[in-house]
């Protein structure tokens, strides 16, 4: 009776100890990305990796994918949905695909023409109006993150718009950057990111755009002769998680997770201009490939050249997003 007892008391005790462990097991976040661990959005989901530990007490833990290493490019949004992941920070140029074409908004060719503008409209009504529409898709808006502005690269100098015409361009997946290309004679080639140094290295394509960042750290200009610093387009991210499993967090995990994506936010948009201009020293002092800052009047007739892609792509994005924006930023292209 007293072994019964003891056994009883000791199976008691296991199982309270279970409970207990199952009670305290985090909430698992996996959070996949396309870039490395040392571009602006790496360190900023390590950020919030961190810090979403620390907020909640260690009730969540995050686990980065970076690289690639979880989902392509392709690949991930709908692993997103099925909730086989559960966040993402994929760029504004992928959610077209998702039926969210108001997001090409920030394809547009020159509609930014510096950090201040964007800010207005990604840290505005604007930005969360556009994040607001994934919902009926089943994904979680929770912020807007900059990479930076884009500059091109290619095996032969870029310098008037006469010098695109022909080259072999890889793009992301986007009608709006497929017209933008096409504007000033390049042949797009859509392909995923983790391909593009395989392509450039061996002239699959012949050239790219990519803020500066991500042409370094992907080593793309090993494989690039000549860049040219244009800012003609915006590269950023929505950071973006599976609603159900976010609507389902406990209240008070959900506002701390908040809190970390606030500050993450701010982190990756502080370093983003900083990582940048640091990835470009770093990629003349390479020697590797020639850098070429565009003078103003070779920036204006390529502005000029690229910017009805705004009139041909109204009816895709909506005039009214695309006016919205304007309205943000007194763009104006009348007037060029």
């Amino acid at each position: 009776m007293l072994a019964t007892t003891r056994r009883l008391l000791i199976l008691s005790a296991a199982l309270l100890a279970g409970g207990s462990a199952l009670a305290q097991a985090p909430i698992v976040i996996k959070f996949s990305h396309v870039v490395a661990n040392d571009t602006p959005k790496g360190k900023a989901a390590d950020f919030f990796a961190k810090r979403a530990a620390e907020l909640t007490g260690g009730k969540v833990k995050v686990e980065v994918y970076a690289n690639s290493t979880l989902y392509k490019d392709k690949e991930e949004m709908e692993a997103l949905q099925l909730g086989a992941v559960q966040m993402l920070a994929p760029s504004l140029a992928k959610f077209g695909p998702l039926g969210a074409k108001e997001f090409e908004v920030f394809d547009l060719p020159f509609i930014f023409d510096n950090y201040a503008e964007l800010h207005k409209v990604t840290q505005g009504p604007v930005g969360q109006m556009l994040l607001s529409k994934l919902e009926g898709r089943g994904v979680k808006g929770l912020a807007f993150w900059d990479n930076g502005f884009k500059s091109f690269s290619a095996n032969k100098p870029l310098k008037n718009v006469d010098d695109f015409k022909g080259v072999k361009m890889r793009i992301q997946s986007s009608k709006v950057l497929e017209a933008q290309m096409r504007a000033i004679g390049v042949l797009p080639q859509q392909m995923a990111f983790s391909e593009v140094y395989q392509a450039l290295q061996t002239g699959v394509v012949d050239g790219t755009e990519n803020p500066h960042s991500n042409l370094f750290t992907q080593k793309m200009h090993e494989v690039q002769k000549h860049v040219s610093v244009s800012d003609h387009g915006y590269l950023g991210y929505a950071v973006i998680s599976n609603k159900k499993f976010w609507d389902g967090l406990p209240a008070d995990v959900r506002g701390k997770l908040e809190q970390a994506m606030k500050e993450s936010t701010e982190y990756a948009n502080k370093i983003a201009k900083e990582e940048n201009e640091a990835a470009l020293e770093k990629v003349k002092a390479s020697g590797k490939s020639q850098v070429y800052a565009m003078s103003p009047a070779e920036r204006l007739a390529l502005k000029k050249a690229m910017t009805k892609v705004h009139a041909e792509m109204a009816s895709r994005i909506g005039q009214d997003v695309i006016n919205a924006v304007y309205k943000e930023t007194g763009f104006d292209p009348s007037k060029l």
